[in-house]
């Protein structure tokens, strides 16, 4: 069963509606960042809203600073936005940045992707899909090969993380 915010709480939500709205307008994609909470072991996270408008799942990375991430987001985007489709399984590179991506089905959206959900109206039970951009560690191994040095907790596999 679902509360009622009170009206202090309505009236934030209300701002992040209208400031969400205002940045997929202008930008075509707007970040939502999530600070983890390295002392429990918590990692953050950020996602994008703007992408499902364009029949696309949006994008998720885990364990990025804040310019790294939306850095990531905004390329992957860029290129969704000029006709890519971004698929399970693709590899990613990029300028500037050392690290591969490979790209991951995130199986509980719904977990996770609360602002992207409340911007398209969705329930959580059926969320906007979410692909998670998996990178390599300075080695370029990633998180299924022997060696990888990133903890698991810094960058869960899909499905295991949750806001």
């Amino acid at each position: 069963m679902a509360t009622t915010p009170d009206s202090a709480t309505q009236a934030w939500l209300d701002q992040e509606d209208r400031h969400t709205a205002l940045m997929v307008r202008k930008h075509g994609t707007f970040i939502q960042y999530v600070y983890g909470e390295p002392r429990r072991q918590r990692t953050s996270f950020a996602y994008t809203v703007g992408l499902f408008g364009l029949s696309h799942p949006e994008l998720l990375i885990t364990g990025a600073d804040t310019e790294t991430a939306g850095n990531v987001l905004n390329d992957v985007s860029a290129l969704i936005r000029k006709g890519h489709n971004v698929l399970p399984g693709e590899l990613l590179t990029f300028d500037g940045w050392p690290h591969r991506v490979v790209v991951e089905i995130v199986p509980n959206p719904g977990e996770i992707a609360f602002a992207a959900n409340r911007f398209y109206e969705r329930p959580n039970e059926f969320s906007v899909p979410l692909l998670q951009l998996t990178y390599d560690d300075r080695w370029g191994r990633f998180p299924w090969d022997d060696g990888y040095d990133i903890p698991a907790w810094v960058q869960p596999r899909p499905g295991e993380l949750s806001a």
